[in-house]
């Protein structure tokens, strides 16, 4: 088994949490490998050094972005991930601190499951392609004021919003930036995606689920400065007036190690501080 590490040494105590990581692992006859830009820092091989597809989970230290990010960079091995929580809310990176060796025995154990989450992929007219995990958002960008955005469902016409933008989320990314927004939870089982307004100027213009199968364009009307469509935070590619793109579901899933020690609702009432009872 070889296990890649990520470790954020920008995050004051990562740095000591990964070499624990990496001296348990050592002791279970277990391969490690990092990012070449800290492999030195850890003394351990870098993944440039090693066939990557020989490389069993990704394990990330930081929060939900971190887990974002590396899979977008290494999208190419399309490995599970593992994340623990250096961070505060971390709906994905739910390994917290006390439990680090205990949950990597698990991991060692088989004491877990690989959950498929339902990923997007936006085309523009250029013919440019990016998926996202979380969501696609467009967004007013330069503009002082609302946008227009008309918005087809597999052909049909469903509105045109007149709003700050319009986020397509997944399931996985309900818990992000549409939840803010006013967007439903969805189970990450669910295949299905939430288009939620953002900052509607009529408040009757409430997110929608949909099927997760289907086509949606989203095209932009105002005649003002381009607007920015954003995927995952990391890729931003403008719109100009008349311009479109349209969101399909990606063929790929994004692979999350989910261990039997926390299940997802567990997650959401910590998380989300609900206050609950059983009555």
């Amino acid at each position: 088994m070889i296990i890649a590490i990520f470790p954020s040494l920008h995050i004051k105590q990562s740095k000591k949490i990964t070499e624990e990581i990496i001296s348990f692992f050592h002791s279970k006859k277990v391969s490690i490998v990092c990012d070449d830009e800290s492999a030195k820092d850890l003394n351990i091989p870098p993944i440039s050094s090693i066939d990557p597809n020989d490389i069993t989970f990704l394990l990330t230290m930081g929060g939900d972005g971190t887990i974002i990010r590396i899979a977008h960079q290494y999208a190419n091995l399309n490995r599970p991930i593992l994340g623990i929580n250096l961070g505060h809310l971390g709906f994905m990176a739910d390994v917290p601190l006390p439990d680090i060796i205990p949950s990597m025995q698990d991991l060692l154990d088989g004491k877990y499951e690989i959950e498929k989450r339902m990923t997007q992929k936006a085309t523009f007219q250029s013919g440019k392609e990016v998926f996202s995990i979380n969501d696609i958002v467009v967004h007013r960008a330069r503009n002082p004021s609302l946008i227009e955005l008309s918005i087809h469902v597999d052909g049909s016409y469903l509105n045109t919003f007149e709003a700050d933008g319009i986020i397509v989320a997944t399931p996985n990314g309900s818990t992000a930036y549409s939840l803010a927004a006013g967007g439903p939870i969805l189970s990450p089982k669910l295949e299905a995606c939430v288009i939620t307004p953002i900052s509607a100027h009529t408040i009757s213009n409430r997110p929608i689920v949909i099927p997760g199968d289907v086509e949606i364009k989203i095209q932009y009307l105002s005649s003002n400065d381009p607007v920015e469509v954003i995927c995952d935070g990391i890729d931003n590619t403008e719109l100009q007036t008349g311009g479109y793109c349209t969101i399909t579901k990606n063929p790929n899933y994004f692979k999350l190690v989910s261990l039997h020690r926390k299940e997802y609702f567990q997650t959401l009432r910590s998380k989300l501080n609900w206050a609950g009872k059983l009555r």
